[in-house]
């Protein structure tokens, strides 16, 4: 008997041009194969939050926030270097061996930064609206502009220049500002290993604060 054939292009359901669910207006990080990157590249992360949490940046959940970060900064084969705190997502600097230490790291972040944020405002279920975003820096102007950029994002969402560095981030202990010596504090971020984030992006001069 011949075989019948079960594809089909008229009708409900079967292969056909433009079949499945259509994104929304704010579609969800898809979940396509990571960008791999070497021990060498840093990366730039994104962690987004559920629109029911509350501001980040409100003084508890930033202190919170700062002790779970000290807790997993460091794994060896992953390093939080920096970080952002914004009202509704977090940006970090991180360091890893290669994309599965990157996966191992950020699960271990995420899973402490749900717990803290959760314990801050004595609330219960999920934190995240999806999985981290990351972007390797493969260059000393790449990495130097992603400094810049988070640990002087305050700025870019008030609009203003702010007189002080951002408290809701480790600019504190960053040092690499100009004519600004880091603060003397037990820092809750890692010191950083690779060439681009120690030495390479510093040959394009340092950073300033306003």
């Amino acid at each position: 008997m011949r075989q019948l054939n079960f594809k089909t292009t008229t009708g409900w359901g079967g292969s056909r041009p433009g079949a499945g669910r259509k994104p929304g207006p704010n579609p969800r990080i898809r979940h396509a194969p990571r960008e791999k990157f070497g021990r060498n590249h840093p990366s730039h992360v994104t962690l987004k939050v559920r629109s029911d949490v509350p501001s980040l940046r409100i003084r508890k959940c930033v202190k919170g926030l700062e002790r779970s970060f000290a807790e997993a900064c460091e794994r060896g084969d992953f390093r939080l270097v920096q970080y952002s705190i914004q009202s509704n997502h977090v940006h970090m600097i991180v360091e890893a061996t290669g994309t599965e230490a990157l996966a191992r790291g950020m699960k271990s972040i995420a899973a402490r930064f749900a717990r803290a944020v959760n314990r801050s405002f004595q609330r219960r279920g999920p934190v995240l609206v999806d999985r981290y975003h990351s972007r390797a820096l493969k260059t000393p102007t790449e990495v130097r502009n992603a400094l810049k950029y988070v640990l002087l994002n305050a700025q870019k969402h008030e609009k203003r220049a702010l007189k002080v560095l951002d408290p809701a981030s480790s600019a504190r202990w960053f040092d690499g500002w100009r004519g600004q010596r880091p603060d003397s504090e037990l820092a809750c971020v890692a010191m950083a290993r690779t060439w681009l984030l120690t030495t390479g992006w510093r040959r394009l001069g340092l950073i300033d604060t306003g």
